[in-house]
């Protein structure tokens, strides 16, 4: 097969090209090559695909399969408009954050979406959904229902999540900030997490584009309460040391955000309103070949790469070892 990954030197393009030149596919990446080195044995063709005509290197060759992962609409409808007459099949990776209700559990594909974003920019990440329903009309408009893979990635985890938010409860159970090795967690048990593991969608996106698997698709891992999530990460850690647990309404009182961020709790909602958002329904994928390995096995993996890294920055997720110290002795006065 000859495959075309649009980015392909980013985490989890590059994780696809990895995968397909190890399966035996020619590969070719058309990227910036500013995010890193494309794998060995696939082909670099640099490009902006901020600039008019970046496509023009790769639109007058065919292609069997196309792989997309951005997030701006105006680079989604260039490449496709360059493309379709080009390329057999196209696998555009989006996200459940398109979706209008984030509060319904078990949410399948037919949930209602939020309106598309008018501008080819996405300017900042507010607009997030609302810009990767833009790029799905995008595909689905050039490529036709049948020739076009959607995949609406839940929270994509495991090693390199640069967004520390998979990597944040592992480590700190890993390297605790509080006396006696006390480790201050949410107490929100209903609290669903979806955590796929790039990897197993990178696999899945390979997978189901060389069986040209056309349509639109949930693909999250396995829904686990936040509790049995903190749980999982305090096993691969090897953590014996106490577990605080804070309530929800005091963690936002203190300060505290929710999901993602500085000074917060990752993966914790306390919003009743995206209740849902980590129950998304996945059978649909699972029925076209999705596989996720368990939460386990992608924490002690995702610990391993993070006891790598220079932790001297401040992280983009989770609290810093000073913030969580006077947390837990604010809530010890209590």
């Amino acid at each position: 097969m000859r495959l075309l990954v649009l980015g392909g030197t980013g985490w989890l393009g590059g994780c696809i090209a990895s995968m397909a030149v190890v399966s035996g596919h020619q590969v070719t990446c058309l990227a910036r090559g500013k995010s890193g080195a494309v794998p060995d044995g696939a082909t670099l063709v640099t490009a902006d695909r901020t600039q008019p005509g970046a496509c023009d290197q790769v639109s007058n060759q065919d292609w069997d399969v196309v792989m997309d992962v951005s997030s701006q609409p105006g680079q989604v409808k260039s490449a496709v408009a360059a493309l379709a007459d080009r390329a057999g099949f196209y696998g555009y990776v989006s996200t459940c954050s398109v979706y209008a209700d984030n509060a319904t559990m078990g949410q399948d594909e037919s949930g209602a979406l939020l309106p598309s974003l008018d501008g080819d920019v996405m300017e900042s990440l507010q607009t997030y959904g609302q810009a990767k329903v833009a790029c799905e009309q995008h595909v689905r408009r050039a490529f036709g229902p049948e020739r076009a893979l959607i995949a609406r990635a839940g929270l994509i985890g495991g090693p390199g999540d640069a967004s520390d938010r998979t990597g944040y409860w592992p480590l700190r159970f890993a390297r605790p900030a509080g006396e006696n090795g006390a480790v201050l967690v949410p107490d929100a048990p209903q609290n669903g997490t979806q955590v796929i593991d790039v990897r197993d969608l990178a696999e899945w996106l390979l997978a189901a584009s060389t069986r040209s698997v056309a349509g639109v698709f949930n693909t999250t891992g396995a829904t686990v309460p936040l509790s049995e999530h903190i749980d999982a990460a305090r096993t691969v850690s090897g953590h014996t040391g106490p577990v605080v647990r804070a309530d929800s309404q005091w963690l936002l009182d203190q300060g505290v955000q929710e999901w993602a961020g500085a000074r917060s709790l990752p993966l914790w909602v306390a919003d009743p309103e995206w209740q849902g958002f980590g129950t998304r329904d996945s059978s649909k994928a699972r029925a076209a070949g999705l596989r996720t390995r368990p939460l386990e096995q992608t924490l002690s993996d995702t610990l391993a790469w993070e006891l790598t890294r220079d932790h001297s920055d401040a992280r983009k997720a989770g609290l810093s070892d000073d913030d969580e110290r006077t947390l837990l002795e604010t809530l010890a006065r209590i």
